[in-house]
């Protein structure tokens, strides 16, 4: 099986990091075809960002359906474009929040997100609330950006371990998932140092992504889901006209 693995912001060295974490839980077989979006910002920090996400992730999803992948991981916390994505595709399309949360819902009541900027915790909170765990799961922001993660001469991941503790102390979290896909490489450190579980939303994505192919199980297309109606796009957003992008 073939697994898209798209990092919706356009920061290649992000990208790689990402791609290491799926390729250390992809199952035997599974191919990780990790691509970093061909427009948008460097980082995806806001509501702003997000939206001009979105046109990138999309033509990447299109590009890799033409390709033939069986399944798409959106590597981005704030599920950027998910339900736009998933209306686009007929393979199954993951988000690495919704896999997160659910994976941790497995193994612990209580549990907290920790993410990267004051300004990501809210959407993030709604995202919580979306998935059905607003009564078991917290969100902190470390106040980081997220592009810290990847300086060598920033103090990001001391305050990403200062906020965990914290999280670990006040909210009596049970288990920490990591709020941001810049993190996954610290997933193994983080849980030796804390003796809890962490969770890298990279990596649940992968496993329930090869689990949808395994079963035969693709994205729903009537209902929310259905197919974008074919109607004329004009100006800058001409190519992402419905029909023209997915190429049929």
């Amino acid at each position: 099986m073939r697994i898209l693995v798209i990092n919706p912001n356009t920061t290649a060295s992000m990208t790689a990091t990402i791609a290491d974490s799926a390729r250390r839980v992809a199952a035997a077989g599974t191919e990780i075809v990790p691509v970093t979006s061909s427009m948008g910002p460097v980082s995806i920090e806001g509501y702003y960002d997000e939206v001009f996400a979105v046109p990138g992730l999309l033509k990447a999803i299109a590009e890799g359906e033409k390709a033939g992948i069986d399944a798409v991981v959106i590597a981005c916390f704030d599920d950027t474009g998910l339900d736009a994505a998933r209306a686009l595709a007929d393979v199954p399309v993951i988000g690495i929040c919704e896999a997160a949360v659910s994976a941790t819902a497995f193994i612990a009541q209580k549990f907290t997100v920790v993410t990267t900027m004051e300004r990501s915790r809210l959407p993030l909170e709604h995202l919580v609330h979306r998935y059905g765990m607003s009564s078991r799961a917290k969100v902190r922001a470390a106040d980081i950006p997220v592009l810290s993660l990847e300086d060598p001469n920033s103090n990001a991941r001391d305050r990403l371990r200062s906020e965990i503790a914290l999280a670990l102390q006040e909210d009596r979290a049970e288990a920490i998932v990591l709020g941001c896909a810049g993190m996954a490489d610290l997933t193994a450190e983080l849980r030796a140092e804390f003796g809890v579980p962490v969770v890298d939303g990279v990596a649940a994505a992968v496993k329930q992504a090869e689990s949808l192919i395994t079963m035969g199980l693709s994205t729903a297309k009537r209902g929310a889901y259905a197919t974008p109606i074919s109607k004329p796009y004009r100006g800058l957003l001409e190519a992402f006209e419905p029909g023209r992008l997915a190429g049929s």
